[in-house]
């Protein structure tokens, strides 16, 4: 299936490793000349070269979205080397772990800031391009928390489930524009920010890592955790030409993890 994205270009935020770094490379592999972000530069530039060997497009810009200078550094990135955003790819690193009661106000609105807030400065600013060229895609990564919350990241329950209202009313706005806006839940995803997790979950309760992972593959219907590569090429898809009736949805990658219809 040709998914229709030669000569598209592509923003992927928090793309060094994990998740970013898959829909980045499967983007890339779709034929868009694709924009990754992140702090570690090494990592970057070996990402660029797997890209590059593969035959692939892609460049990248070293920014923290801590920092409210970031914004403009990603932006100006973009307009060197892309010139403009077809696809935005709205992905953030994930917040420590911790329950929401015993939550810091301030670090709450730290994540918000880095989260939510600079992601909707992002959007501003290529938004007015997809409307002028009448076609745009925009994917916020989730997590499964947005629907069923997930013990011991409460902060992450919270700032995502934001992402849910912003995404859901912008994809209201755009949907004549020719313009989709989605997100998609990742379940558990192998990936490092995974393992973190395992093993602070493992410290926490004096279990060994194992006895963790097999307790937590035992709560998910298929039996295993998720292979980057199947979550990024359903991001790719949604990303499409092909998904263009796709918008305003809540799409899951969790193998049947969340209990919920």
């Amino acid at each position: 299936m040709d998914f229709g994205l030669r000569k598209k270009t592509a923003l992927v935020m928090s793309s060094s490793r994990g998740l970013g770094e898959g829909v980045a490379k499967a983007l890339a592999s779709e034929g868009a000349h694709v924009l990754l972000t992140g702090r570690n530069e090494v990592k970057l530039r070996e990402i660029i070269v797997e890209i590059e060997e593969s035959g692939g497009q892609a460049d990248f810009v070293v920014a923290d979205l801590v920092e409210p200078s970031s914004v403009n550094t990603i932006q100006s990135a973009v307009r060197e080397k892309l010139g403009h955003v077809d696809i935005f790819v709205a992905n953030t690193g994930g917040p420590p772990p911790g329950i929401i009661s015993s939550v810091d106000p301030s670090s709450l609105i730290k994540q918000i800031e880095m989260m939510v807030v600079r992601i909707v400065e992002l959007s501003s600013e290529f938004i007015p391009d997809m409307k002028a060229a009448g076609w745009g895609r925009i994917l916020a990564i989730g997590s499964s928390g947005v629907i069923q919350p997930i013990p011991n990241l409460g902060i992450s329950n919270v700032v995502r489930s934001a992402l849910v209202g912003w995404t859901k009313s912008l994809s209201n706005d755009l949907a004549g524009r020719g313009i989709t806006v989605n997100m998609l839940l990742p379940g558990r995803i192998h990936t490092k920010r995974i393992d973190e997790l395992d093993q602070a979950v493992a410290q926490k309760t004096g279990q060994t890592l194992e006895s963790v992972r097999t307790a937590s593959k035992a709560t998910i219907p298929v039996g295993r955790y998720g292979k980057v590569e199947e979550f990024a090429d359903t991001a790719a898809f949604i990303c499409s030409d092909r998904a263009g009736y796709i918008t305003g949805s809540l799409i899951r990658c969790d193998g049947g993890l969340i209990k919920s219809v």
